[in-house]
């Protein structure tokens, strides 16, 4: 296995912040680890270095992941053995026999301390119990189960963030179901791609939305939805713009509310470790949206993990995340009740009605932890707003980024603007993991433009072209070994075939992430971007596809070209289409293009230029070649052009000054 490099002593590594003894002695990690040490029988403890105790966790992962579910003190059965198939990725499988529910995890300890704290951009708050919470969840379980919803069934929630939406889901992992959402921003077409290929039994949807000040009707685009999923028993409308909406256009839906009088089960369904949690969609970059299926029990331990190791929540502490039920980061924060503490969502717009929202709420809350995309922390630096002048934020220990790499400007602004005294832990993964492959440490330094480590359990390494493990080099982000969280399947893809060709096609056996990372000297990391054709502007990662769909409904269109261009520490959607036959690019075309793909993805789909093209280079089997104009457009050579049907397409891409604005 790959070593641990040394910890460079080089000036260039700018210190931000550092932990104290105290600090480090007190925090969930040095607990765990001094658990360990006592395991392998050493005698002297824990030596305090992370990447010792990170090479033990990939030196022996099976007996790494036992320990955590010993720690954390898992619900349920481990069985005998700790994994199958080791060697295989895929096919490996961690606790073939174990058996466990994660809704039974997460509601234990079901006493009077708070859980939920939900606020609405209109000014709505409204707050449960871990008892309500419970007592919620087992009643819409009943109820669910009185609609023949049985382990295995979908669960489909198109719905806002707010308390209603972990109800379900944990209703649905109650009764061994398997839960999938999609926030309702997402228009009919994105939201049936979705769906449909599910089959979901049962649709909880809301009536509508707030965003920047707006109301939102949803009963159309939920009716319409409805209609294509003739897989469903039942549709569950939860009121959220109207306490009694007109619900004419969806025969026989019934309200949230009217669900949780159901006579509640008493117990919770337990599954094999191995069944599914969760199916979370990819970003569409080539077809229709993939459903990554999410086992249970890697779930629960790679969250448990991250939440209470990497990011040191401890008992009655309180995590907010701003995200989107279609986002993975929901997924992740929801988790945060299994380790006994509490979580503050927030739905709307969180600039409406000024860059402080979310920080009011911080101090209101008085969070200890604080998410956000690393996008938000470039949009509240460039309005000139400084919480730290504004707010109280003594509680916050740490700050969280992810969804594309924080710049060092956003790094320094943390600590400059937010509080001096904060973790900042920049943190990256994905849809794909449900989780992360790199993330913080509470035991080690913060610097500046650095991911702190590599997660524990997960064998992360950067390869160059030919696959060797490279430090200091630009690369690609893999990991080499197995780990629970890795999707158990896609849905309908028979023999694994779309799974394989997502991840393990490029370095066989070596799950291939698609970023572009360095590993430094001192163990930390840089993401640099995507490696592959996904685009992420404001942090959000979608995919080509979901625009194409769109765009080639136009008759003036034959062909079109969808990639993202770095920008001012972000990306922006670029679309470059070829018109047909007598057609112009004017304005009113222009106008159409962006409100139906507004209308039929979401408003992050929507490009920030579109510019018309003379040819769109092909491969010779007909496909269009994203990577090459993105790399032209970069400035970046082109590989492999004599793949390319009509290469000679690629010279009108080079310094078009439409990109220079």
């Amino acid at each position: 296995m790959m070593r641990t490099p040394a910890i460079s002593t080089k000036q260039n590594a700018r210190v931000l912040w550092q932990p104290t003894e105290q600090q480090i002695s007190d925090s969930n990690l040095y607990d765990f680890a001094t658990m360990v040490a006592a395991r392998r029988n050493n005698q002297q403890g824990w030596s305090g270095d992370y990447h010792e105790l990170w090479q033990w966790s990939i030196d022996d992962s099976p007996a790494f992941w036992d320990a955590l579910w010993d720690w954390q003190g898992i619900i349920g059965d481990k069985g005998n053995r700790k994994i199958a198939n080791e060697s295989a990725m895929p096919g490996a499988r961690f606790f073939p026999d174990g058996r466990l529910c994660f809704a039974e995890n997460i509601l234990a300890d079901a006493d009077n301390r708070p859980a939920i704290s939900a606020y609405g951009e209109d000014g709505r708050h409204t707050s449960l119990t871990r008892r309500e919470l419970k007592d919620r969840v087992m009643a819409l379980a009943g109820w669910m189960r009185n609609q023949g919803v049985d382990p295995g069934d979908r669960v489909a929630a198109y719905v806002p963030n707010i308390a209603e939406a972990i109800i379900i889901m944990l209703a649905t992992s109650t009764l061994g179901g398997v839960f999938s959402s999609c926030s309702p921003d997402f228009g009919i077409g994105g939201a049936h791609d979705r769906f449909s290929q599910i089959e979901p039994k049962l649709l909880f949807a809301c009536d509508g939305y707030h965003y920047a000040g707006k109301a939102l009707d949803r009963r159309d685009v939920v009716a319409k939805l409805a209609a294509g999923l003739p897989s469903l028993s039942a549709i569950v409308i939860i009121p959220y713009l109207d306490a009694t909406p007109d619900l004419s256009g969806l025969a026989g839906a019934v309200l949230f509310d009217q669900a949780l009088t159901a006579p509640p089960v008493e117990n919770f369904i337990r599954v094999g470790f191995n069944d599914p949690l969760y199916i979370l969609f990819s970003s569409g970059t080539t077809g229709a949206p993939k459903c990554i299926v999410h086992g249970v029990g890697g779930t629960t331990l790679q969250h448990a993990k991250e939440l209470r190791l990497q990011s040191d929540v401890k008992q009655n502490d309180a995590l907010f995340f701003f995200t989107t039920c279609g986002w993975m980061m929901w997924n992740w924060m929801v988790s945060t009740l299994m380790v006994d503490a509490r979580i503050v969502l927030f739905e709307g717009n969180p600039f409406h009605p000024g860059p402080d929202r979310l920080w009011q709420i911080a101090a209101r809350e008085q969070l200890s932890h604080f998410g956000v995309s690393a996008k938000y922390i470039d949009a509240v630096r460039n309005t000139g707003y400084r919480p730290v002048d504004d707010v109280d934020l003594q509680k916050l220990r740490l700050v969280m980024t992810t969804g594309s790499p924080l710049s060092v400007d956003g790094f320094d602004f943390v600590y400059q603007a937010i509080s001096p005294s904060v973790q900042l832990c920049s943190i990256s993964g994905g849809t794909d993991i449900v989780s992360c492959f790199v993330l913080g440490c509470p035991t080690l330094p913060v610097i500046a433009g650095e991911i702190q480590v590599r997660g524990l359990g997960m064998a992360v390494a950067i390869l160059d072209e030919t696959g060797t493990p490279v430090t200091g080099e630009q690369g690609e982000l893999c990991c080499v070994a197995p780990f629970p969280s890795m999707p158990i399947k896609f849905w309908n893809d028979p023999g694994d075939a779309k799974y394989k060709a997502a991840y393990f096609e490029h370095f066989p056996g070596v799950w291939r992430h698609g970023d572009w990372a360095t590993l430094t000297e001192r163990g930390g990391i840089i993401i640099h971007g995507r490696s592959d054709a996904t685009l992420n502007p404001g942090g959000v990662r979608i995919g080509t596809a979901e625009i194409y769909r769109q765009v080639e409904a136009f008759d003036e269109i034959a062909e079109a070209l969808v990639v993202g261009q770095s920008l001012d520490n972000d990306v922006r959607v670029i679309l470059f289409v070829r018109l047909g036959e007598a057609c112009v690019l004017d304005a009113d075309l222009v106008t159409a293009i962006k409100a139906a793909i507004r209308s039929g993805a979401t408003p992050r789909h929507v490009p920030a230029r579109i510019i018309a093209v003379p040819d769109i280079p092909r491969t010779r089997s007909g496909k269009i070649t994203e990577l090459a104009v993105r790399d032209i457009i970069h400035g970046r050579p082109v590989k492999n052009t004599e793949a390319l049907a009509n290469a000679d397409a690629l010279a009108f891409f080079h310094d078009l000054p439409e990109l220079a604005e």
